[in-house]
């Protein structure tokens, strides 16, 4: 009787263990390969975060396309309508000023600082008074009417002579200019949709003279209010 040839032995690892081993070698590939792009990911965000920190790159040049920067345009815009409109006014003011004989005793001006009226005190105060001439409400409503269109601030000085005035209203020349100022914005704010919130009234009595206080005619002159529709580029502070 034969016996039957038992078939040899392989040599080496199984054939599930191959097949096993190429499964464990691509999940490892994959999970390098996830590891890598993450970390590829954190270095280009940890870039993108430091350049947000260098304000310079955005202060030089806002914009990815030079000068089409949407919000600087409409500032720009905003400017050049308020610049506009404070020409229109001074030249309106002035032309009225021309047609009804006052540039004796009131002018508008254009400046830095804004436009600026300047109403000598018979145009619109008695001597040694605060309250508001009837003469003067033709004027002032003119003023009043072109101020409801435009949101400048509005600023009104009061100014007087070095003469010292004492009765019971006014002890000195501060609240005489400081009650003048006032009134002005009073009749405005009472007769026209201007918000008071846009008005300062300001009175420096007699330490801002325009001429010398030597002769009536210049007392005259300095006896006065100003009216300044501010300019928004203007500052103040720094004049």
């Amino acid at each position: 009787m034969r016996r039957r040839r038992q078939p040899p032995k392989q040599k080496g690892a199984p054939k599930w263990m191959v097949t096993f081993s190429d499964l464990v070698t691509l999940v490892l590939v994959f999970f390098i390969l996830l590891f890598s792009m993450s970390q590829i990911d954190k270095i280009k965000f940890e870039a993108i975060a430091e350049s947000f920190k260098t304000k310079s790159v955005f202060d030089n040049n806002p914009s990815i396309v030079p000068a089409e920067n949407p919000a600087e345009e409409v500032k720009k815009e905003e400017s050049q309508t308020n610049e506009k409109k404070l020409d229109k006014l001074a030249d309106e003011v002035q032309k009225y000023l021309e047609k009804n004989g006052l540039e004796e005793v009131a002018t508008a001006t254009r400046n830095e600082r804004g436009v600026v009226l300047v109403l000598q005190e018979q145009i619109i105060f008695g001597t040694g008074e605060a309250v508001v001439l009837p003469d003067a409400h033709s004027f002032l409503r003119k003023i009043g009417t072109l101020l409801e269109g435009m949101p400048n601030l509005i600023k009104v000085e009061g100014h007087t002579d070095n003469r010292p005035i004492k009765n019971s209203y006014y002890p000195s020349n501060w609240e005489l200019s400081s009650a003048r100022s006032s009134s002005v914005i009073r009749y405005l704010i009472s007769n026209h949709k201007v918000d008071p919130a846009r008005f300062i009234a300001v009175g420096y009595g007699d330490t801002r003279p325009i001429v010398p206080n030597t002769s009536k005619e210049n007392f005259q002159k300095n006896r006065r209010v100003e009216i300044i529709i501010s300019d928004p580029k203007f500052d103040e502070n720094n004049k």
